[in-house]
């Protein structure tokens, strides 16, 4: 059942651990060229891979004769600015052996809470992915704060998940999964092999400890794995620090598989319909409600008329020509492009508009219709 959830995949996320990526505090360049042979076989599947990486802070205190295990955040800034590019040459150099292109993805907080970002962000991861570049990503931080932080990145990896709507979430860890307790302190303890719900229960079998270069523990994973059920996502722990961890785990299917919630491909427009922060109304003709209602999207041509003022990636209402309230949407454009190219084919945009923008006003997945 685990390597169906894998193999059957269209997208998955791969979360590597600081404590594979480091040997004798210097990158792990060995293990690196193993898991790579594991990317190449997912994406002869025709999987697209997205990667998550922890150790830039790590680099950068060895890269600046750091040996204090507390960081202030200055230094931790710092250390973070400088291990990046580190960090991501090695990746450059290891792929590039095997022909594979990388590209660096900063993320801060706001980047994935904030709807517009959100929505800017996975236009960015997919037109890499249309490119047959593999997005590395990693938490932006040289300028986050603690305050804003995701605080580790087995989370940034789950939001990261439902912002590209992942099948899979994988994170590699120096453990083989959840166990009962933890096995570090109790020899008598069993591996959890699949959990369908993650409650208070599957919390307290959780250790907080971690090891010198990471930030977090088997709780933050579980809480990870919560984040990335919301969306539908199945999330795998399993062992990185073995040889082809990936194929290792089809094998033998030694982890936790964390199932995603069923049906969560409406959670979205569940949420969507909840919201109540609404910065304008787009007004449709008969013909575009007649159509949205049987799953199509939103194009210029279907829009009598608007108002408010409000920009892409914002929250609107839509309504009939009648001005009636039948749902709302996910904005692609600001109102003012709108306000240029309502009523008009979509063979016009770029001439109205000066650039080649999308054809959907709002696109069918990021709308929610009332009942």
């Amino acid at each position: 059942m685990n390597n169906l959830s894998i193999l059957n995949s269209k997208r998955i996320v791969i979360k590597i651990g600081s404590s594979l990526l480091f040997s004798n505090n210097k990158f792990n360049s060995k293990w690196m060229n193993t898991f790579i042979e594991d990317v190449i076989f997912l994406r002869k599947k025709n999987i697209d891979i997205l990667i998550v990486a922890s150790g830039s802070v790590s680099l950068g205190k060895i890269y600046l004769n750091i040996e204090k295990k507390k960081l202030r955040i200055h230094e931790k800034q710092a250390c973070a600015a400088c291990g990046q590019a580190i960090l991501m040459n090695n990746f450059k150099k290891t792929f590039e052996k095997k022909k594979l292109a990388v590209a660096q993805i900063l993320l801060t907080y706001s980047d994935t809470e904030d709807r517009k970002k959100s929505l800017n962000s996975r236009e960015t991861i997919f037109e890499l992915l249309r490119c047959n570049v593999i997005p590395i990503v990693n938490e932006n931080d040289s300028v986050a704060v603690d305050e804003l932080k995701f605080g580790d990145n087995d989370r940034l990896a789950a939001r990261v998940s439902q912002i590209i709507g992942a099948n899979v979430l994988i994170l590699l860890s120096d453990v083989d999964g959840l166990f009962t307790a933890n096995p570090k302190k109790n020899k008598n303890v069993g591996l959890v092999r699949e959990v369908e719900k993650i409650n208070e229960k599957i919390f307290k079998m959780a250790s907080a400890e971690t090891n010198y270069h990471g930030t977090g523990g088997m709780f933050t994973k579980i809480e990870a794995a919560e984040i990335a059920s919301e969306s539908g996502c199945d999330t795998i722990i399993c062992r990185g620090t073995k040889k082809n961890p990936i194929s290792e785990y089809l094998k033998k299917e030694t982890g936790t598989i964390f199932k995603g919630k069923v049906n969560n491909d409406k959670s979205f427009k569940k949420w969507l319909a909840g919201t109540i922060k609404v910065k304008g109304d787009i007004f449709l003709d008969n013909g575009a409600v007649d159509a949205i209602s049987k799953g199509a999207s939103i194009l210029p041509s279907g829009i009598q008329k608007i108002s408010g003022k409000f920009f892409k990636g914002d929250i609107i209402n839509l309504k009939n020509q009648n001005g009636k309230k039948i749902g709302k949407g996910v904005s692609y454009y600001d109102s003012l492009e709108i306000s240029k190219i309502l009523g008009k084919k979509t063979s016009e945009i770029k001439k109205l508009l000066g650039y080649d923008g999308r054809n959907e006003i709002i696109h069918r997945d990021y709308l929610t219709l009332n009942e």
